[in-house]
């Protein structure tokens, strides 16, 4: 199944977090999406993999996503290292995304960066055919390079390359995150009222991932926008098409 954008995060929940807007606008194009998890976030403070897991699918049944698929990598050990290369590579030959959308290049959560790193130099070898992987049948896949990487931000305020208008999914976006109902403020979520607070689970957070949306899209001229870095200087054929 061919996708136009693969988004990857290490943990579940890092998409909805920093670039679901920026897929509901694609979608809302036409473009199709595929979401992978490299973790199940195990070491998450609070709920369990198995609650995470079912979040995961709940917020990808409410996006509208292709599919969803985890790697399960060790949360917080995960290595930089032929194996997890080359499982991340096998997933970008399956699905050929013109697009991938990552990881932090640099956050509070050392799993962030880390993930950005592994992530990006798999879509670079995904495109050496020297590098085999195979699919479940055991037949090889045909070396793939997606045509753009981008690394969505986090939590640190990073000056992004450009910014994507969600003004329109905001409130879609805030839809998205809450399915992760053991993560975050949820009022309604009364079965975890007993669980460890943690940075996430406060309402304080969820007015802060509004405003920080806002502080991204008030420079561009947009109510709300997601902010990307680039490994590399995009270039453009037509100055009229930049908004």
């Amino acid at each position: 199944m061919k996708v136009d954008i693969l988004a990857i995060g290490v943990h579940p929940d890092d998409v909805e977090l920093s670039c679901s807007g920026t897929l509901l606008r694609h979608m809302d194009q036409g473009k199709t999406v595929g979401l992978l998890d490299l973790t199940r976030g195990e070491l998450g403070t609070r709920g369990t993999a198995e609650i995470r897991d079912q979040e995961a699918a709940d917020a990808a049944e409410l996006l509208g996503a292709s599919f969803r698929k985890t790697l399960e990598m060790e949360d917080g050990f995960f290595a930089y290292n032929p194996e997890n290369i080359k499982k991340i590579i096998a997933i970008i030959r399956e699905h050929q995304p013109e697009i991938v959308l990552c990881n932090a290049v640099d956050d509070r959560h050392p799993d962030h960066g880390r993930a950005a790193k592994l992530t990006a130099d798999a879509c670079f070898y995904s495109g050496l055919v020297k590098i085999p992987t195979y699919d479940a049948e055991g037949n090889p896949h045909e070396r793939w390079r997606p045509k753009a990487v981008y690394h969505y931000i986090q939590d640190f305020n990073l000056k992004p390359d450009f910014v994507v208008d969600i003004s329109e999914y905001m409130e879609r976006k805030l839809d998205l995150v809450k399915a992760f109902r053991s993560q975050f403020y949820v009022p309604d979520a009364k079965e975890y009222e007993q669980e460890l607070s943690s940075p996430i689970s406060s309402k304080s957070f969820m007015d802060f991932l509004k405003a920080k949306a806002a502080t991204y899209g008030r420079p561009a001229g947009f109510d709300f926008g997601e902010g990307f870095t680039v490994p590399r200087t995009p270039g453009i054929q037509d100055l009229f098409q930049l908004s």
